[in-house]
């Protein structure tokens, strides 16, 4: 492969992996960190790649779910600082600490927390009826683990943050999701600076970031407006999905199943949460099309 058909490559996988973060708020640093260490990158290098692409992508996907009215400032100001800490802290840290080992455990409480988010965004109330407001010592903590998890796998500030957002079920999905989106720009910004002062500038793979980033930049604005469109229990059902999806390896791995399983877990998973979307669809369709009562007729 040359190189230009290698950085062709790495924007296609930028914009498939911004629709992805943009809909269903994480997936971008999983998907992307994966595929580039499929081309030969270094684990340290793949994260502080993507890291420095995530500031444009963050950039250009908080303005445009902002323009779609997605985003929570004031849980965001409580996410992004606290967030950044941990990532510049996670960034110094990704080369001695032994990640492997909690990565299992950590999939297993947020393959738990997407349950909790199928069961209820698809069969519990709609979370849009209350005022949402965001405290620190909660958003706080959460920002902290979220960063640190982010820089230390080159992914993890989407499943940490909106896996628990949408399970507290405080805020519209598409509210959690614009928040998490936007929150990360700084947090990127963070573990950027702690990669280039560990690594050097020479540690980002320049080429390959930027390539990353106009995929993100294209994808970004299509993202944001998919999810200002969709149903809250469609769009819950489809994050609880990618959940389940994102942590089947660490929780099939702590009883010892690898390899050909997870992908049938995998694929069982995405089947299962695209009938769920269609279902919950379908019925919410059926719902709108019941006649309505006429309140007139009702006082008469």
């Amino acid at each position: 492969m040359d190189a230009l058909t290698g950085l062709v490559m790495i924007g296609l996988i930028g914009i498939a992996a911004q629709l992805v973060d943009g809909s269903l708020g994480m997936g971008y640093g999983v998907t992307t960190a994966t595929l580039l260490a499929g081309l030969g990158f270094s684990p340290a290098a793949a994260s502080a790649t993507i890291h420095v692409a995530k500031i444009g992508t963050g950039l250009a996907s908080g303005v445009s779910h902002w323009r779609y009215g997605n985003v929570h400032w004031r849980a965001v100001a409580m996410l992004a600082l606290p967030g950044a800490i941990g990532a510049f802290v996670g960034a110094y840290a990704v080369s001695y600490i032994a990640a492997e080992v909690a990565r299992p455990w950590v999939s297993l409480i947020l393959a738990a927390l997407g349950v909790l988010v199928i069961v209820r965004t698809v069969a519990g109330r709609s979370p849009a009826i209350r005022v949402y407001r965001p405290r620190l010592r909660t958003l706080g903590p959460l920002g902290v683990v979220g960063g640190f998890v982010d820089a230390v796998g080159g992914g993890g500030w989407g499943p940490v943050t909106t896996s628990s957002l949408m399970a507290a079920n405080r805020m519209a999905p598409n509210q959690v999701i614009g928040t998490v989106s936007t929150s990360e720009i700084v947090v990127a910004l963070s573990a950027s600076v702690g990669f280039i002062l560990a690594l050097g500038s020479s540690g980002v793979a320049w080429g390959a970031m930027v390539a990353l980033l106009l995929g993100g930049v294209i994808a970004a604005p299509i993202a944001a407006w998919a999810v200002s469109r969709l149903d809250h229990r469609v769009l819950g059902s489809l994050v609880g999905g990618m959940i389940l999806f994102y942590n089947a390896e660490g929780v099939l791995g702590l009883v010892g199943v690898s390899g050909h399983a997870v992908a049938v877990t995998r694929l069982a998973i995405v089947v299962g949460a695209l009938t769920l979307a269609l279902a919950t669809w379908l019925r919410g369709r059926a719902r709108e099309a019941e006649p309505q009562p006429d309140a007139n007729a009702a006082t008469a």
